[in-house]
């Protein structure tokens, strides 16, 4: 799928930052340490990392860190646009399953930018999460 829903030069913006982030990252037992960036409908970008527990349910994703901190900057009427992840290791990174369905209900129509197992993939949410939870 060609890279062409987000503008490159946002593109370019949220990996370097999502790769920053990921330095920062709390991952003393899996070792990889994952980073995201969110854009915002009104243009604001948040960052947030993988904070991991030894009570591994616990453990922050950094998609829904990312989140968290774009809600606490921006109020409860934030929107996501677009969210990158990428982690220190290269290795595939789409988003977990939770953080595709707190992304959908943020931003229904966000792009998501990750690493695939043949490079950098972007989709939609939607395209992510076909049948997402909604209450009725």
């Amino acid at each position: 799928m060609p890279l062409s829903k987000v503008k490159e030069e946002d593109r370019q913006r949220l990996l370097r930052a999502a790769a920053e982030a990921a330095r920062n990252a709390y991952a003393p037992y899996s070792g990889l340490r994952v980073g995201a960036a969110l854009l915002t409908r009104q243009g604001h970008l948040f960052a947030g990392v993988n904070v991991e527990n030894a009570s591994f349910g616990l453990t922050i994703c950094a998609e829904g860190a990312a989140v968290a901190a774009a809600v606490a900057g921006e109020g409860a009427a934030m929107r996501v646009r677009a969210l990158a992840v990428v982690n220190d290791a290269l290795t595939p990174c789409p988003p977990c399953g939770a953080c595709r369905q707190v992304i959908l209900e943020l931003g229904p129509e966000a792009v998501v930018i990750f690493q695939g197992p043949k490079g950098l993939e972007e989709k939609k949410i939607s395209e992510l999460l076909p049948e997402a939870f909604r209450l009725p």
